[in-house]
């Protein structure tokens, strides 16, 4: 029995038979890419591992004590064989790695649209405390808590959060990307089957966060017409006013459908902490990132453009 609970331990493996490894069975083409580098990545370490822990056996067994036939060589320092070895493959793989890393950096770039001959779909995304909220600006409706895309379908995002730094992801869509507050961030989703998937911040932000989820559905072409027309159906609506009220910190959100979203809301909630050139600004359709004020050393006002924040590679998987 002593030895038997040497084992006890593994049997923490068998919580994994839980698991939902969502990253290794995706339905969307981008999510497709990413498991095939996430494939590409772990072959390649393999590649080294493997092979250590197979010598590692047969070294143990083969210079064991009770071994008397085994060479001795003590002062043995240097083998040109196993420098190459312990070299070169090393090397090939580092290269490999950046090959892949360089290609899948620039075709896998979340601001990159997605080529496709159907017209896309722009989603306005924002991420609260704690929920998410969904603006279609073309179709003039919102959701809480509920993304709805057709399947074939590009799907352009706009994100950006109300306050606190969020991450937007579908793992089994593809790439994630921060929320920030004054910030509009860029994302490019497809989904090629029809599903219901997890949606997730995948950045703390508070006591909050483990309820700040929602389902992103994929449905075919007549389904998410019908979807448009039951949440234009919807008596709420989302002004200025209204979204000051669904701004303030909640948790375990229901899903909620706005028949009817002010024009220009996801501008207002981007530049919410600007001035008041800033806002002006806004209104008057300047393009091209963020409105940044700020004073000089006479205390003149400056207002200035900034670009949109560009996510770094490593948050795009």
């Amino acid at each position: 029995m002593p030895r038997l609970t040497r084992f006890l331990p593994c049997l923490g493996l068998l919580l994994l038979a839980g698991c939902d490894f969502a990253l290794m069975n995706p339905k969307g083409q981008v999510g497709v890419d990413i498991k095939g580098i996430i494939l590409i990545a772990t072959w390649l370490m393999l590649l080294v591992v493997v092979p250590v822990i197979i010598l590692t056996v047969v070294f143990a067994w083969k210079y064991r004590a009770s071994n008397k036939s085994a060479t001795y060589d003590p002062d043995w320092s240097h083998s040109t064989k196993i420098e190459v070895v312990v070299w070169l493959i090393p090397c090939l793989i580092i290269i490999a790695l950046g090959i892949i890393t360089w290609k899948s950096s620039h075709d896998l770039d979340p601001y990159k649209p997605i080529e496709s001959n159907v017209k896309p779909v722009t989603v306005e995304a924002v991420a609260m405390n704690w929920k998410w909220l969904f603006i279609y600006p073309e179709l003039k409706i919102a959701t809480v808590n509920q993304l709805a895309l057709p399947v074939g379908t590009p799907v352009n995002f706009k994100i950006t959060s109300d306050s606190i730094m969020n991450s937007f992801f579908i793992p089994q869509l593809g790439s994630q990307v921060y929320a920030m507050a004054g910030m509009e961030t860029k994302l490019h989703l497809i989904a090629n089957e029809a599903g219901t998937f997890d949606g997730m911040s995948a950045n703390y932000s508070g006591g909050g966060f483990s309820g700040m989820k929602f389902k992103a559905i994929a449905m075919l072409n007549f389904e998410f017409d019908k979807w448009v027309e039951q949440v234009r159906a919807s008596s709420k609506q989302l002004a200025s006013a209204d979204y000051k009220v669904l701004a303030k910190p909640s948790e375990a959100d229901p899903v909620t459908y706005f028949g009817r979203v002010e024009d220009g809301l996801f501008t207002g909630i981007l530049h919410q902490y600007m001035g008041h050139d800033g806002r002006a600004m806004a209104r008057e359709g300047f393009e091209g990132g963020p409105v940044c004020t700020s004073r000089n050393t006479l205390g003149e006002e400056r207002v200035s453009m900034t670009t949109p924040a560009k996510p770094a590679v490593g948050a795009q998987i």
